[in-house]
């Protein structure tokens, strides 16, 4: 058997350095070994040849987390494919950035977050033809493998589409406090002798003990913005207050702002292979891509975007030094 002639953290470094082309094609034409290069059939390979496993990622995180000190952040994200006729396992999903329905993969992340160290952990990609899972099964499949793992989250925080009893239920399971919104037709109690549409109850931004139907009780902050929307927001944890609240929410924002830094920093939505395979390779090593670029955040102050464009900029200005395009040169 042949010794492969590229790897996965090759294609690592190859995510991290290009500014905008992602293709396998690319990753041979600026491989480092000039006169020996891989071709682009071997990074192909790479991706066919790889198990997509989510593991290996908590292995190369496991060491920069503490356990016992953040919050658990989970959400979805829909990674764009807009043209895709034949890839797999595109479908169409809701996207939040464009407000729209859209093609494209469905990414589930969960995310550990210390108010200082935002690490992804685990994730999912949404394959209903291929596994027959749901998001629902993901998430719960997340939380039960974040358990076996020791994580000892102050919280789980998630949006109000994770909000179902089963998951509010496995949450509670775990012995874990959640933050969540509610949608405004769930329906809720304050004596348990008739239940109504949350947003009927009266309740206080401080925090409202009612009876979840289904569940038990919870207690509800009623938020309204400036703009008159409002929110509801649901936490098993009873003591809980406005503070605490704010403090937890605040913290709940913060995968989208993974999920934004990946996109932009780590090519995610730049793959065009068609097999759901080499698609999952390719998310799970863009995933590990930003673990680096985010580790370095941290120990160097410098942000990822900044270190994705420092790699660009060092590139212009060797180019600049020795510049090739002249009409001298062709004289």
């Amino acid at each position: 058997m042949r010794t492969p002639k590229c790897n996965e953290i090759q294609y690592i470094d190859f995510l991290i350095a290009s500014p905008v082309a992602a293709s396998c094609c690319e990753a041979s034409r600026s491989d480092p070994r000039r006169f020996t290069p891989a071709a682009h059939d071997s990074y192909n390979r790479l991706l066919h040849r790889l198990e997509p496993d989510p593991e290996t990622l908590y292995q190369e995180v496991e060491p920069l987390v503490d356990k016992l000190k953040g919050v658990l952040s989970l959400d979805d994200t829909t990674i764009d494919k807009p043209y895709a006729q034949k890839i797999k396992p595109v479908c169409h999903h809701w996207s939040g950035k464009h407000h729209a329905v859209v093609k494209g993969i469905n990414l589930i992340s969960m995310v550990w977050n210390d108010g200082d160290l935002m690490m992804p952990v685990d994730y999912r990609v949404y394959d209903m033809s291929g596994d027959g899972k749901t998001k629902n099964d993901h998430f719960q499949e997340m939380l039960d493998t974040a358990k076996k793992r020791d994580f000892k989250p102050e919280a789980v925080l998630f949006d109000s589409w994770y909000s179902s009893l089963e998951n509010l239920k496995r949450v509670r399971a775990h012995g874990w406090i959640f933050l969540t919104r509610l949608k405004e037709n769930r329906k809720v109690s304050t004596d348990r002798s008739g239940h109504k549409k949350v947003s009927d109850i009266e309740l206080s931004a401080e925090g409202t003990i009612v009876y979840l139907k289904g569940f038990g009780s919870i207690k509800v902050f009623k938020i309204v913005a400036k703009d008159g929307d409002i929110e509801y927001w649901a936490t098993n944890d009873l003591k809980m207050d406005e503070l605490r609240r704010l403090m937890l929410a605040e913290r709940s924002w913060a995968v989208e702002d993974y999920h934004r830094i990946l996109k932009q920093t780590c090519n995610v939505e730049r793959c065009q292979l068609r097999s759901s395979r080499s698609q999952k390779n390719h998310i799970g090593l863009a995933i590990r891509a930003l673990v680096r670029l985010t580790w370095t955040f941290c120990n160097t102050g410098v942000s990822q975007y900044e270190l994705k464009r420092s790699i660009v900029r060092d590139a212009v200005r060797k180019y600049r030094s020795k510049p090739a395009f002249h009409f001298e040169t062709f004289a």
